[in-house]
């Protein structure tokens, strides 16, 4: 997952891009800091604590809609939080009265907004994407085939919303199968080989790991449309055969170069070296 916080009128709103799910994550308590216009963070999270057992009393799904996410806090250290998407919170800030209720409404609607511009023109969030790329010292081939395989991945979703697959953990469940049997190792361990935390795997792949990826998913599309798969336990069955495609390319490959596709290698700038202590001048 990756944490980004964004602003709003100045004031820091802790958000988290689920990258498996394909969803945006707010801090509840940092909205309704901002709607109650308490300057003390604990003051708001006791608000909070209340708002939440007199909803769940009222039976609201606003609240059973919320999840625990870990958040950075002021100590540096991370922390379970509860954390909502735009829509929640837009449910939830009917129930705080405010001066602020409006504008925040205006603003999460905004944060939507900028995600409909960029599915109905996905150029906008490309360009974006290239130039972090660019300014990450990616050579331009690498972002070629980054994009060309997100294009691939983009069309394969597009699939699964219209044939009765859940947007979250029904996309996280199928994109973990088709890695898993392309590769052999879970998303979450090929992530762990190659030291990530917050990260998006895509964006530390090698140029071979984004191509057998973008054959895996081209495979599944293509098998799930020509079978008219439809429901998670068909696109599983889809799954697995376009991540078998791959998979037997890979040990073809690794057969003919005695080289290993998947790999731990990653673009994380390297850690920064703590200069070495002078020892002490002794009287």
């Amino acid at each position: 997952m990756k944490i980004l916080p964004t602003q709003f009128e100045g004031h820091d709103i802790r958000r988290v891009y689920d990258e498996a799910t394909e969803t945006w994550w707010f801090s509840v308590v940092d909205v309704v800091q901002v709607l109650t216009q308490q300057a003390d963070f604990q003051t708001a999270r006791k608000y909070w604590n209340q708002l939440k057992r007199r909803l769940e009393k009222e039976g609201s799904q606003s609240v059973t809609a919320c999840h625990r996410l870990k958040l950075p806090a002021a100590d540096g250290k991370n922390y379970l939080s509860d954390v909502a998407t735009a829509q929640t919170l837009l449910r939830l800030v009917q129930s705080v009265p405010s001066p602020k209720a409006e504008p925040i409404k205006l603003w999460l609607a905004k944060v939507g907004y900028e995600r409909m511009q960029e599915m109905s023109d996905p150029a906008l969030s490309l360009d974006r994407a290239r130039l972090t790329w660019q300014q990450h010292g990616r050579s331009d081939k690498w972002i070629q085939q980054r994009m060309t395989g997100q294009e691939t991945r983009n069309k394969l979703t597009d699939y699964w919303r219209g044939h009765d697959i859940q947007e979250g953990q029904e996309f996280a469940i199928l994109t973990n199968i088709i890695h898993q049997e392309w590769s052999g190792v879970s998303v979450k361990a090929h992530k762990d080989m190659k030291g990530l935390k917050s990260h998006n795997l895509r964006d530390h792949m090698s140029e071979a790991e984004l191509i057998f990826t973008a054959l895996a998913e081209l495979s599944t599309r293509q098998i799930a449309e020509n079978t008219e798969a439809t429901g998670l336990p068909e696109n599983q069955t889809a799954a697995k055969a376009g991540g078998g495609i791959a998979k037997r390319a890979r040990l073809q490959l690794e057969a003919q170069t005695g080289r290993r596709v998947v790999s731990g290698e990653n673009y994380l700038a390297p850690p920064v070296k703590k200069a070495p202590k002078l020892p002490r001048k002794t009287r």
